[in-house]
């Protein structure tokens, strides 16, 4: 009977451990744990990051642009070269030779145009002497036909005798048919020049298209033989002496035999998100990345921006492509490296930090405290938070999303809209809404995704030793 009060006290005791775990219990129910963080001013850059590779700003592709063997190359692969140098060489004994008897075939035409230009200038002559010779008999013709008529009214006065009247008579018939004569002369010769000048314009002709032929040849025989078109360092060189090259046919390129490159000015060739690309603007600054030089950081400058919309998944222009344009799509954009080392080489991958905005000493929260309710939502949790949003925004569909934050005031978190600026890295700039130091809920993303405006909150604080509440 002596230890019946012992078990007394030990039930008693029990029973008021259960009662305070139970109230325990029943005042954490429906408080949720969350993270915090304060509204706070400071600087933020909004950076846009793409990824692409190192190109030379001018590079050009050597590509055959006739048939044949290569016979000669002249450079190897890293190796400088300047404009007009010779790089490889094909096989020409045909077009070689084609040009050769071109040759041949100009130098007979220009002969040719020689002997007719020498028999035009006789013919010119023979034209000259033709109508002196007229000349001169039309003068005798005139002196005999004075004498004529004097004889003629000499006879008529019998001063003179019939046979002398028939001389003079006969002199002048003589005259007048040698006339006739040297006018048909002159107008044979007139028609011998014109025959020449003929023949001499037609051996011009025949000169001109020889030598028309003969360039025609040239250029054919110059395509066996490749040249550098700018200073630069041979980059890619896929060909060795042997092998047959084609040219392009249609659509399709011609046979490569080397890319030349200009390292004087290297670029990062990166592709841009359609939905940054709107921020991207020439002048930009940006750092730029490359996965072989880790520890190096490049400066430079957007100096190009793409018009044309790439497909990512194909790297077509979406105007050429017959994918549907709901695929994802980047813009290029082109940062030109201000410094760039001679390690660098083209083909590299790369990654950009393009600097699209800054600004100084603005409100900032952190990018996780954001967070987006629809406007039916908030009317059946707060209506306070429904009057913000029409006040700011004037949302007036209940399907509308509004963006804010969660803000906690007396152990409770209330939705509270607000006006966002520009991205940063890791914060969002505040144009309204907040006030500095206000506590705004931070985390976890699922305590995020779930509160509803007015929920009771306990704030957590991480420590040293693990997890610490904070009341």
């Amino acid at each position: 009977m002596r230890k019946k009060p012992a078990v007394y006290i030990t039930i008693v005791a029990a029973a008021a451990v259960l009662l305070a775990a139970g109230g325990f219990y029943w005042s954490r129910r429906g408080v949720r744990p969350v993270q915090t963080g304060r509204v706070a001013r400071q600087d933020i850059l909004s950076i846009v990051s793409a990824s692409g590779e190192i190109k030379p700003k001018d590079y050009v592709y050597i590509s055959a642009n006739a048939f044949g063997k290569i016979v000669e190359i002249t450079v190897q692969e890293g190796a400088r070269v300047r404009r007009g140098q010779t790089l490889a060489r094909l096989e020409s004994i045909q077009p070689a030779a084609d040009v050769a008897a071109q040759n041949a075939q100009l130098r007979a035409a220009e002969s040719d145009v020689r002997a007719a230009e020498a028999t035009l200038a006789s013919m010119e002559a023979g034209v000259k002497t033709a109508e002196a010779g007229l000349a001169r008999t039309q003068a005798q013709r005139e002196r005999l036909q004075q004498d004529f008529a004097r004889a003629q009214s000499l006879h008529e006065e019998q001063l003179i005798s019939r046979a002398a009247f028939e001389q003079a008579k006969a002199e002048f018939d003589v005259a007048v048919a040698a006339v006739a004569e040297a006018e048909a002369r002159l107008a044979q010769s007139r028609a011998q020049a014109q025959q020449a000048t003929a023949q001499a314009a037609m051996a011009r002709d025949r000169v001109q298209q020889a030598r028309a032929n003969l360039e025609r040849l040239r250029d054919t025989l110059e395509k066996h033989t490749f040249v550098a078109p700018l200073d630069g360092v041979v980059t890619d060189l896929p060909v060795n002496v042997g092998e047959n090259v084609v040219p392009g046919i249609q659509n399709a390129p011609g046979s490569l035999l080397m890319t030349i490159a200009d390292l004087s000015v290297i670029t990062a060739e990166v592709l841009v998100d359609e939905t940054d690309i709107g921020s991207i603007r020439a002048g930009q600054t940006a750092q730029v990345k490359v996965d072989a030089f880790p520890d190096t950081v490049f400066a430079g400058e957007v100096t190009e921006i793409g018009n044309t919309a790439i497909i990512r998944a194909t790297g077509q222009a979406a105007a050429q492509s017959a994918i549907s344009s709901q695929q994802a799509k980047d813009f290029k954009v082109v940062v030109t490296l201000a410094e760039a080392p001679e390690e660098l080489r083209p083909g590299l991958s790369a990654t950009a930090e393009i600097e699209t905005a800054q600004r100084q000493n603005v409100l900032v929260v952190p990018l996780q405290a954001l967070t987006i309710r629809l406007r039916r939502e908030l009317a059946s949790q707060d209506g306070d938070s429904v009057q913000a949003a029409d006040a700011g925004g004037g949302v007036l569909n209940g399907n509308d999303e509004i963006e804010g934050v969660f803000q906690v005031r007396d152990g409770r978190a209330y939705f509270q809209p607000v006006k966002t600026g520009i991205t940063g890295i890791t914060d969002m700039e505040i144009l309204s809404g907040v006030e500095p130091g206000d506590e705004i809920v931070t985390g976890s993303y699922e305590a995020l995704r779930n509160l509803k405006s007015g929920d009771r909150v306990r704030v957590e604080e991480p420590s040293e030793d693990g997890r610490e509440e904070r009341f």
